[in-house]
């Protein structure tokens, strides 16, 4: 899916220029789309700041040449010797053992899969349910808590993945049904909506939930940890 901003500036050259900085990419390598024009002011409103806003969108072949450079760099940098593979694993089965054991009368099942990009953790067991927090944020504390154990003395980026009792297909399930529910209600308003602060992964998933569509249209707007999906009207 080309990757789509909203940028705003006094002028449309600053609006432009605002939108490339973001992106990260040249004039020539994106679709620009004015979406509001300069207008004629009146007397009332000639001290009011002009906001002018553009919709950049890169284009589809630089897009894919990106991703494709950035995934083969990623993979590169973040590909686990067999060594490294097997001290990661030790590390978070000692720290999880330890964790689990401050729980004294609780009960978790432990199971680790790791591949050259990713180190999957699940933890499950009737108990395990304790450890995800309100719409996952213990979970993702904990995640990056297991980053951190992970990556001590390894120079490459370690990606870890944890899920408890099936927490991320429910909440993935949960996203896509929003997505669904706030598109009819932007078609019906007419009006854009943006949704809460999420994670980039659930994020995600509200973007590949719309793409497809020929109504709605997905962005993203803020700054981490806050950034939110915006769902507006084609």
């Amino acid at each position: 899916m080309p990757n789509t901003i909203i940028s705003e500036g006094k002028t449309t050259s600053e609006a432009i220029s605002n939108g490339l900085k973001k992106l990260n990419v040249s004039k020539e390598q994106v679709d620009i789309k004015i979406l509001e024009e300069h207008e004629k002011r009146s007397f009332f409103s000639i001290l009011a700041p002009r906001v002018v806003k553009v919709e950049l969108t890169v284009k589809e072949d630089n897009t894919q040449k990106s991703y494709n450079h950035r995934k083969n760099k990623n993979e590169a940098d973040t590909k686990l010797t067999e060594e490294e593979a097997n001290l990661i694993k030790g590390r978070l089965q000692s720290f999880l053992n330890e964790l689990i054991n401050n729980f004294e009368e609780l009960k978790f099942d432990i199971s680790l899969d790791l591949n050259s990009n990713f180190v999957y953790v699940n933890l499950d067991g009737k108990d395990a349910k304790l450890l995800i927090g309100y719409r996952g944020e213990v979970l993702n504390a904990l995640q990056n808590i297991l980053t951190a154990v992970a990556s001590k003395n390894i120079d490459k980026k370690i990606r870890i993945v944890l899920n408890i009792s099936n927490y991320r297909e429910k909440r993935k399930v949960s996203l896509e049904e929003l997505a669904d529910k706030i598109s009819k209600t932007v078609l019906k308003t007419g009006k854009s909506i943006t949704l809460e602060p999420m994670m980039a992964y659930e994020r995600k998933i509200i973007h590949d939930r719309l793409q497809s569509s020929t109504k709605v249209k997905t962005y993203s707007v803020g700054e981490e940890p806050y950034r939110k999906v915006v769902i507006a009207k084609k």
